[in-house]
């Protein structure tokens, strides 16, 4: 049977764990840009302030500057921040999609709510 200075160790050990496995790390715009072939496909977490935004028919796309680089985003049906607003979106960044008559390289594509 364990003390109960080890029950509450192990106590505080899973705790730790559980929060650790709820928090998404952010990737810096930067690390993307400077090689997006690493991050193509993969889901990532970026944060920053919405530097430049426009919408159409529930889809939009905006920029996100995270101060080591900007980024654009392409969100269908999530909805499109207002200019200034800091966000912290997830997605899948993705290469070559059209949106609106313009063309991006590389953007990340949110896949889930702010």
């Amino acid at each position: 049977m364990l003390s109960k200075t080890s029950r509450t160790i192990v106590a505080v050990a899973v705790a730790g764990i559980l929060l650790l496995a709820g928090c998404r790390s952010h990737t810096a715009i930067a690390d993307i840009n400077k090689d997006p072939s690493r991050f193509v496909g993969k889901d990532v977490t970026i944060s920053g302030s919405v530097s430049s935004a426009f919408s159409a028919l529930g889809n939009g796309a905006f920029q996100v500057d995270d101060g080591t680089g900007q980024m654009w985003v392409y969100s269908q049906n999530f909805g499109v921040p207002g200019n200034g607003n800091n966000v912290s979106i997830t997605g899948r960044v993705e290469q070559g999609i059209s949106f609106a008559g313009r063309s991006f390289g590389v953007v990340l594509r949110q896949t889930e709510a702010r």
